[in-house]
């Protein structure tokens, strides 16, 4: 299986200014992914796709594939992903290039390993599914049964939409939410349906070193304290 590798990087973010290349213990924060990608056994290419400047330079010096320039209009605060992903197949497919699937690797989670990533393309190829997921586990107190919305006379009411809420923790069913790490999609699920996720949904357990997910200084602050604290 042919499977484009896609690290999706743009300039203007708010919370952590920079953050995709602001040095981590040293390194671009960008780096800890183009580290792990690039010795991952599946990726037949592995690329950037960003609007900024700054960051394309930061991606050439790693030796990261930069093919195109992302358009800017791909690139704003409330840019969708999928069709930043269409935009990169459609560019190779342009040229005659043909991937079966892509692998979308966020640089904001940085502790992601090459083992990690490559059981979870393992486990995508041989699920046969439309996508596969990185997943952590939800905490019990957040878990969908033990959750209400408001219903139509302003009382709670089961988020699940179940009449009786399970009573013992033990009973509840293991239930995850995406963590963003890892995304695996075939190509014609972007293209054809224009859905990230398809009909057939697979999934992987994140390890606990995954943890972090930069999005603030707060989240930046707890990145460095766990490299201080740990070797990767």
């Amino acid at each position: 299986m042919k499977i484009l590798g896609i690290i999706p990087a743009r300039g203007g973010s708010k919370t952590v200014p920079g953050k995709n290349i602001k040095l981590l213990e040293g390194k671009p924060l960008i780096q800890y992914t183009v580290d792990v990608a690039k010795e991952s056994k599946y990726l037949t290419n592995l690329i950037l796709s960003s609007d900024d400047d700054a960051i394309i330079k930061v991606a050439n010096q790693l030796n990261l594939e930069v093919p195109f320039k992302r358009p800017s209009n791909l690139a704003q605060d409330d840019s969708p992903t999928l069709p930043v992903i269409q935009h990169a197949l459609s560019f190779y497919q342009d040229k005659g290039i043909y991937f079966d699937a892509i692998c979308l690797l966020q640089a904001t989670s940085p502790f992601k390993t090459t083992k990690f990533l490559d059981e979870a393309i393992k486990k995508f190829i041989e699920s046969g599914a439309d996508a596969l997921v990185s997943v952590k586990k939800v905490p019990d107190e957040y878990n969908p049964h033990w959750t209400f919305k408001v219903n139509k006379v302003g009382g709670l009411e089961l988020s699940t939409g179940e009449e009786k809420i399970i009573p013992r923790r033990q009973d509840l069913p293991t239930t995850y939410h995406r963590d963003g790490i890892i995304y695996l999609t075939k190509s014609r699920v972007i293209l054809e349906e224009n859905s990230l996720y398809g009909s057939t949904l697979a999934y992987i357990q994140s390890p606990l070193t995954s943890n972090v997910n930069i999005d603030t200084m707060e989240d930046w602050l707890k990145a460095e304290n766990y490299l201080k604290n740990n070797k990767i």
